[in-house]
């Protein structure tokens, strides 16, 4: 069986390419390109538009990949540098460097749960477990290398990835519901602040709304100030205030 294609061109109906990148932000009223926290060729990091609690971002490709899976061994090892950043991020402005981390891996068009076929990885800053939560479901999953990953998609079967407390696990991700770890988090962020699961947490429903907006604001000021006490990442890394990127961008 091949390979399924792994493109890198902007896919102009994709809402995290350009041009559409940040047209939902322009429809919630919200910072756009001046949303982006720090960038490099490959990725772009920024607040997630619905975020399900603060410090809640985005770790997005620049070039058009289906998942992570998808990444070049090189891709993905910048991908977990970019991961432990967060990390430090997360120190500087809440105290703690936990990191949840959580994707839908789609193996085919909106497969895996999956509502927008680009790949991207929720970050959040907490241990509240969604792993918990996936196999109160009956789920059972496996470590989640990035051969593992990548067996999955060459057999165009999706996945779901949740790393959190530095374990990664890959569970099966065929026909599960849109945006299930969006609610898989959500019930588990509300167990872990002693609350109730909330009744709306797809991102269509809350990015409008203002304490989803409030949320996004509190985000980005928090993680610019600690952009700005930590430095980048890496070499070549672009801090806020850098020329934007070239609409072509991608990993080569």
């Amino acid at each position: 069986m091949a390979e399924p294609a792994m493109r890198t061109d902007p896919q102009t109906d994709c809402v995290l390419c350009p041009p559409l990148r940040f047209r939902f932000n322009a429809m919630a009223d919200l910072p756009g390109p001046g949303c982006v926290l720090a960038a490099d060729d490959a990725f772009l990091l920024m607040p997630d538009l619905a975020p399900l609690t603060d410090g809640h971002l985005l770790l997005v490709t620049t070039g058009h990949h289906q998942c992570a899976a998808a990444f070049s061994a090189a891709l993905w090892g910048r991908a977990l540098r970019w991961r432990r950043h967060v990390a430090r991020l997360y120190t500087a402005a809440y105290g703690a460097a936990d990191v949840l981390v959580m994707e839908h891996g789609p193996g085919s068009p909106q497969g895996g749960g999956a509502c927008i076929d680009h790949a991207h990885w929720h970050l959040l800053p907490t241990t509240a477990s969604v792993r918990v939560v996936l196999e109160e479901q009956g789920l059972r999953g496996g470590v989640a290398t990035h051969q593992a990953l990548r067996a999955c998609f060459r057999a165009r079967r999706s996945y779901l990835l949740v790393e959190e407390r530095g374990q990664a696990v890959m569970y099966p991700g065929d026909g599960a519901p849109r945006q299930y770890l969006r609610w898989a988090a959500a019930v588990a962020l509300s167990r872990h602040t002693g609350g109730t699961a909330p009744d709306v947490w797809r991102w269509q429903e809350m990015f409008g709304l203002s304490q989803s907006k409030a949320r996004f604001l509190r985000t980005l000021d928090a993680m610019r100030a600690a952009v700005a006490a930590t430095g980048p990442h890496e070499r070549g890394q672009r801090l806020p205030g850098a020329p934007p990127l070239e609409r072509n961008d991608s990993h080569q």
